[in-house]
């Protein structure tokens, strides 16, 4: 099998957006257990700017993204589950996913059911899958509870909110600005504005007081000690994301003063670091696509070549939905 060239984004050192580059490369035959990947969409996640920037700091040089829809082009030897003209997506593992073609292990993919389009499975399955392990393996919520929910606008936020209602659930959304809030009142049944100083006894107004048993936060250091005052007694503090900076250490005496809380820093990683797992959970959000129980959308498309922009809207928060490149 012949190599192919390809373009690739490529940063030598961790910076700004200007830290990134196209390059041509070539890619060589797939190796034992691997396929090559003619890519047609490529998700964007906040996760990629912390590997630009170096809060997640990558080996230099270095691709960037992790996550994909494409087609098989060419098989290794030992490939028994995909044969060329299959197409699949993948999310998580090694980053690289910023390129026009890709070597990548058989065992990373997943085909993408006939009516799924390719920029919904290539900008949503790292976002569809991070709803699941929240909603149904980190803290497996239940019908007639409220949950809260914050950025509740953003890629995973509009998924998990609308996925959450398909299973009986009231969610509490919070967004970082009025701009949002139209948007997310589409799955949530109240938003509400983290950046004003009232949203916590908002919280505890709507639940009577009791709080809720848990805190989806992929905020981060903005949210996180208000959050722990919105959870009831024994609640827990999903604390998935750092989109307004890490969370810096804290006392944990605070969980026992506030009512014997859990917190937890759950990556999709550790949910889905066997096959078996990879496929379950993919499965079920690609099952929650199809019946309409979920129904992301696409806010924004940038070539390739323009994914600097892309990282400068993310950052800034002018993006909704989710966000997709175009080789």
């Amino acid at each position: 099998m012949n190599a192919a060239a390809t373009q690739q984004i490529i940063i030598e050192q961790h910076g700004n957006p200007d830290a990134m580059s196209l390059r041509h490369v070539e890619l060589p035959a797939p190796a034992m257990g691997e396929v090559r990947l003619r890519q047609l969409a490529i998700g964007v996640n906040f996760i990629d700017t912390y590997h630009r920037s170096g809060l997640y700091p990558l080996a230099m040089p270095s691709g960037l993204g992790m996550e994909a829809c494409g087609i098989v082009e060419a098989l290794g030897a030992g490939v028994r589950e995909l044969k060329p003209g299959d197409r699949v997506a993948y999310a998580g593992g090694a980053v690289g996913a910023y390129t026009s073609h890709r070597i990548m292990p058989e065992q990373r993919l997943i085909k993408v059911p006939e009516q799924i389009p390719d920029d919904i499975a290539a900008a949503t399955l790292l976002r569809g899958m991070t709803a699941q392990y929240l909603l149904k393996q980190t803290y497996a919520v239940q019908p007639g509870q409220t949950i809260l929910v914050h950025a509740a606008a953003g890629g995973v936020g509009q998924i998990l909110c609308q996925w959450a209602h398909s299973l009986g659930v009231k969610v509490i959304g919070t967004v970082g600005g009025e701009a949002k809030m139209a948007l997310a009142q589409n799955w949530c049944d109240w938003v509400l504005d983290y950046s004003q100083a009232d949203w916590v006894a908002q919280v505890r107004e709507i639940t009577a007081g009791h709080g809720v048993p848990v805190v989806y936060d992929g905020v981060g250091a903005v949210t996180f000690l208000p959050s722990l005052d919105c959870l009831s007694p024994r609640g827990m503090m999903v604390s998935f994301g750092n989109a307004s900076g890490a969370v810096e250490s804290f006392n944990l005496g605070l969980l026992a003063s506030k009512g014997s809380l859990f917190v937890t820093r759950p990556t999709l990683g550790n949910y889905t670091s066997t096959r078996e797992a990879l496929l379950a959970c993919a499965n079920d959000y690609w099952d929650a696509l199809l019946k309409g129980l979920v129904k992301p959308e696409i806010g924004q498309r940038y070539a390739l070549s323009d994914v600097a922009q892309a990282h400068r809207d993310l950052a800034a928060r002018k993006t909704t939905g989710a966000t997709v490149l175009i080789p």
